[in-house]
């Protein structure tokens, strides 16, 4: 997997999907880090997300079926509350703003035509749609590692023509990923430089 140190920080580019991010977060737990920020996309299910907008998500619902091997299913998906806290804080620092709330992760794909999951997607009032959040929250729980996320809206899959192409996610790199790196990366220095510790969860 592509991946960069500078610093105190790495990134890794693990791709896509639950199970690889499950796998990823379980790797990442032999060398014990001190914070996980998960910086993907996701598709806004409510009509106030914009393309561009940036989302922090307070919990993910798991409808992506890997993190059941962690944890049974009545145990919710949380990030840690401090490492949100320090995004919120950098995300003003660049003049941005963010919506907040729920984020449904799933495995199923090509389910934008799939009227009866559209319409449960809205009785469950989830924000934005993605397939890794639940899971990563959830490894990072089980391998007591802190961990948050900052998404990015990329595509709006509940209407026709928000449908994610391949064209519409190249045009999202170009314009917002930067930016989007940016506030994570800043994000995590916030907590560096300050010396803050987000593991305040006693396991």
């Amino acid at each position: 997997m592509p991946s960069a140190t500078a610093g105190r920080i790495s990134i890794i580019n693990f791709g896509m999907g639950s199970a690889t991010a499950a796998t990823v977060m379980d790797l990442l737990s032999a060398i014990e880090p001190k914070a996980v920020l998960f910086l993907g996309k996701c598709g806004g299910i409510k009509h106030r997300a914009a393309v561009g907008d940036l989302i922090l998500p307070i919990a993910a619902i798991r409808g992506e079926g890997t993190s059941n091997d962690y944890f049974p299913p009545e145990v919710p998906a949380l990030p840690a509350f401090a490492l949100q806290k320090a995004i919120s804080t950098t995300i003003r620092e660049h003049a941005r703003d963010y919506w907040t709330g729920t984020v449904y992760t799933t495995n199923r794909r090509v389910w934008e035509h799939d009227a009866d999951f559209k319409a449960y997607l809205k009785r469950i009032r989830a924000l934005a749609i993605d397939m890794e959040t639940a899971t990563i929250f959830m490894t990072g729980f089980f391998n007591e590692t802190p961990t948050g996320a900052l998404l990015l809206v990329s595509d709006q899959p509940m209407l026709p023509e928000g449908v994610k192409t391949a064209a519409s996610d190249a045009k999202v790199d170009e314009t917002y990923v930067t930016d989007h790196l940016l506030i994570g990366i800043d994000s995590l220095k916030q907590l560096i430089n300050k010396g803050l510790t987000v593991k305040h969860l006693k396991f």
